[in-house]
C-alpha cells in the first residue's frame, strides 16, 4: 500500500510539471551578458510571467499559457521586446540587445 501511494505521488508530480512549458536562454550586450537581476517578462495573454538573468546573462522562466508570448527585457530605463512562443517542451530564445536611434531593440541569435 505504501509503495502505491509513493507511486501516485510521483504521477501527479511528474503530471504537473508536464503541464507547464519553460522559456530560456541568454541575452547579451555588445557580446556581454547583461548584468544578474535584471528583469525579464513574458506575457501571455492576460498573465505575465516574470524573471532576472544571472551573472552570465541567462534567464529561465516557466510559462504555463501556450502559444504567441512577448517577452519584455527591463534594461537602461528601456523595455525591449519581442515575440516568442510557448509550448509543452522547454524551449531556447537567444538574444541580442541593440541600440537602433537611441532605443534599444531585441534580436534573436
Amino acid at each position: 500500500m505504501r509503495k502505491l501511494r509513493i507511486f501516485l505521488l510521483f504521477v501527479l508530480c511528474a503530471a504537473t510539471t508536464a503541464i507547464a512549458g519553460e522559456i530560456f536562454g541568454t541575452i547579451e550586450d555588445g557580446g556581454k551578458p547583461l548584468p544578474a537581476g535584471t528583469k525579464v517578462a513574458i506575457t501571455a495573454g492576460e498573465n505575465t510571467y516574470g524573471g532576472e538573468t544571472d551573472k552570465f546573462g541567462a534567464y529561465r522562466v516557466v510559462v504555463t499559457d501556450k502559444g504567441k508570448c512577448t517577452l519584455t527585457v527591463i534594461y537602461k530605463d528601456q523595455k525591449p521586446a519581442a515575440s516568442i512562443f510557448s509550448y509543452d517542451k522547454s524551449t531556447r530564445y537567444d538574444w541580442t540587445v541593440e541600440s537602433v536611434d537611441g532605443k534599444l531593440t531585441l534580436k534573436r541569435k
